[in-house]
């Protein structure tokens, strides 16, 4: 594994981390705990220690899984999570980010994870307006001061959102996430650049689209209506495979596997810290884990490397 400093924090991050949406119950899956502890230990072992989740995947119930699984070893790993959303059942959520509701909150993620302490609270995928809530940040910088939380996110929900983003360093932000990966570069020509310019690290989401980038799906796959990607946007849907498999013909290298590729791909970019790809298995896991070994799209790319990524021991 390779780890690299999560912007101006001191955190040294693996650039492979386990994102677990899926977790939740929203991709198709119920998961056990003994499946989640299965798939966390394994990342444990291959060096990954990075964690992203959220309150609202499930009503806390990713955070609940994640922390019986790590509750042995909390102090190996980076947890990040998020707040803005209250969870209803599956693909329904509220918007809440009056100060109160997000220390209550808070304080369920820190009951759920089993840990007295995130490392990472990110602000979700809120607009403008909800970024400026009254005292949100007051709230949060208290937060902070009392170590609660170690450090604050934006994970903006529009990727090209630079204003977002040039609030940070106002509002004690120290990384973004922003979905990134072969399929979506919008956030390449402004949010990338003002991250880096800013010292900001980058958790890059969906970093396989969705799976799309997997090599596992073609448009004869079906998805279930238990799985967020097979809720409408058909065409979409439809068009993102097909590019899909025209990238895994024109551009994935021969013998590489294409869910490798696709995150290296993503790594390649000088401003992106850690990607964030879902796992529903230790196979995927492992899978995943190997991006970080994966040079073959580093050696024409400025800032990309040795010099950006250390190797571990």
């Amino acid at each position: 594994m390779r780890y690299c400093r999560l912007g101006k924090t001191e955190l040294e991050v693996s650039v492979v981390g386990v994102g677990t949406w899926q977790y939740g119950g929203e991709w198709g899956k119920t998961f056990r705990q003994d499946e989640v502890n299965a798939i966390l230990a394994r990342a444990y072992d291959l060096g990954i220690n990075l964690i992203d989740t959220a309150e609202c995947y499930g009503d806390h119930l990713s955070e609940e899984l994640i922390g019986r699984a790590i509750e042995g070893t909390r102090d190996q790993w980076i947890l990040a999570t998020k707040f803005g959303h209250k969870f209803h059942r599956p693909f329904e959520r509220d918007t809440l980010y009056d100060p109160q509701q997000v220390l209550e909150q808070l304080q369920g993620s820190l009951r759920a994870l089993r840990t007295d302490y995130i490392d990472l609270y990110q602000f979700h995928s809120g607009n403008d307006e909800q970024l400026a809530t009254p005292g949100l940040w007051a709230m949060l910088a208290e937060q902070v001061k009392k170590g609660t939380v170690r450090h604050l996110g934006l994970s903006i929900g529009n990727n090209d959102n630079l204003a977002q983003v040039e609030k940070s360093p106002e509002l004690n932000v120290q990384a973004i996430q922003v979905v990134y990966n072969r399929l979506n570069k919008k956030s390449e020509p402004r949010v990338l650049p003002a991250c880096m310019e800013l010292d900001l690290g980058v958790l890059a989401r969906v970093p396989l689209a969705s799976g799309y980038l997997s090599g596992r799906y073609t448009t004869e796959s079906v998805f279930a209506e238990t799985d967020i990607r097979g809720r409408g946007q058909e065409e979409w849907r439809l068009d993102a495979l097909r590019q899909a498999q025209v990238i895994k013909q024109t551009e994935v290298p021969a013998g590489v596997p294409m869910a490798e590729w696709a995150l290296a791909w993503c790594l390649k970019h000088p401003a992106v810290t850690c990607v964030i790809p879902g796992c529903k298995s230790v196979e995927q896991v492992e899978s995943n884990a190997a991006a970080a070994d994966l040079d073959v799209l580093r050696d024409d790319i400025p800032g990309v490397g040795a010099g950006k990524l250390d190797p571990s021991v």
